[in-house]
């Protein structure tokens, strides 16, 4: 890449009258450089690369934001563009799989690998945009600072609210057999039934997911554990149907 003012003086003694092969001998500039220049002195501009769009797939995008809340980070790489990272627990296989296929999914054509932690699976993923696709990040821990949803984000949550659920399920959530005794006919008889946790410090997080589950009609209620309002359950016969049908264990 020569600097405009080697490309002004070999032009201008091209305006001399000289031929472009006396100059090209004269200042060492190659000849097809000489002659695009007398069509364009100045360079093209460097053109960046094009914004992404909206998500490629909004039911991806809904999962991902899920998993993002619960156990995804975004950090600055050192030189520019940055990592997502959501954090997989080994344990979960399908989750795995179900993680690296939403990244591109939701961003096209962006690469995902995999950097393994004792006992779970940091699965990453490299692009300039993805601050732009979860305005969430910021410094510090998340249930230390504000979060709440860009109008754009709550519009693909109330379209596929589900996704949504299942993302935050499948970050920080778990369906459990819990068990409890009652008196049938003077006799004390054990009871086991299904329930789904969800437990997440950010009061503004569990806010998102409870709202969420309210406009679904799912029954929820806090569970507070050593004085900490954190866990919310979902244990009515019917609700637990409905997370069934949609959410389902971790595998």
């Amino acid at each position: 890449m020569y600097d405009l003012s080697t490309r002004k003086r070999a032009l201008a003694l091209i305006a001399q009258g000289r031929s472009i092969n006396s100059v090209s001998q004269e200042t060492g500039i190659s000849r097809a450089a000489i002659r695009s220049w007398r069509h364009r002195l100045e360079p093209l501009p460097r053109m960046a690369p094009p914004e992404p769009g909206p998500p490629a797939d909004d039911c991806a995008y809904a999962y991902l934001l899920g998993l993002y809340l619960g156990d995804g980070c975004i950090s600055p790489h050192p030189r520019s563009g940055y990592y997502l990272r959501i954090a997989c627990a080994d344990a979960w296989p399908g989750l795995l799989q179900q993680c690296r296929e939403a990244i591109p999914n939701v961003l096209s054509g962006a690469r995902v690998f995999s950097v393994q932690k004792q006992g779970c699976t940091m699965v990453t993923s490299y692009s300039r945009h993805w601050p732009r696709f979860f305005p969430q990040h910021g410094p510090g821990r998340k249930h230390e600072r504000r979060i709440a949803l860009e109008p754009w984000q709550q519009a693909i949550v109330n379209a596929h609210p589900w996704d949504f659920i299942r993302g935050l399920i499948h970050s920080d959530g778990c369906r459990i057999t819990n068990w409890t005794t009652r008196l049938v006919g003077g006799e004390r008889k054990r009871y086991v039934y299904p329930r789904y946790f969800f437990t997440n410090v950010s009061g503004d997080i569990r806010r998102l997911y409870t709202d969420t589950l309210d406009r679904l009609g799912v029954e929820w209620t806090p569970c507070a554990r050593n004085g900490n309002p954190y866990n919310i359950s979902v244990a009515r016969k019917a609700s637990v149907a409905l997370m069934d049908l949609h959410v389902g264990p971790k595998y």
